[in-house]
C-alpha cells in the first residue's frame, strides 16, 4: 500500500529542525505561511499572552500581531523521545527574559507548544 502525503510533513526534517525552523520564522523571516507544514493542523499553542487550538489562529494571529523588534539568544536545548524544549534569553525593546518552549509531535508535525516566562519582564 503506498503512503500518502496527507499526514506527511511536506519538508524533511526531524523534530529538533523542525523547532530550529520555527524559531528563524518567528524571529527571522517572519514567512509565518512558511509554519503551515511544520505544524499539524490541530495545533494547541499556549503562553502567557494567547492561547490557540488550531495552526491556522495561531497563524493568524502572528500575522495580525507579528513579533517586531524581538530577538534571542539560545542557552540550551533538550530532547527526549516525546518533545524538545528550548531555554533562551527573549529580547525586545531593551528588556530581556528568561523563557522556556517545549514542544511536542504528531505525525510528523509540531502538534502542541507550551511557553512559559515571565511576562512582567518584558511589559
Amino acid at each position: 500500500m503506498a503512503a500518502t502525503a496527507t499526514n506527511v510533513c511536506e519538508i524533511d526534517m526531524n523534530e529538533i529542525e523542525l523547532c530550529r525552523k520555527y524559531m528563524e520564522v518567528f524571529y527571522e523571516s517572519k514567512d509565518f505561511d512558511s509554519l503551515v507544514p511544520l505544524f499539524d493542523e490541530e495545533l494547541e499553542f499556549e503562553g502567557p499572552f494567547i492561547k490557540c487550538h488550531s495552526a491556522k489562529e495561531y497563524i493568524e494571529s502572528l500575522k495580525a500581531s507579528p513579533p517586531i523588534g524581538v530577538s534571542y539568544e539560545m542557552l540550551e536545548e533538550f530532547t527526549n523521545q516525546n518533545s524538545v524544549c528550548f531555554i533562551y534569553r527573549f529580547s525586545k525593546n531593551g528588556e530581556s527574559t528568561l523563557m522556556a518552549q517545549t514542544f511536542w509531535f504528531k505525525r510528523g508535525r509540531i502538534n502542541k507548544v507550551r511557553l512559559v516566562f515571565n511576562p512582567e519582564a518584558i511589559t
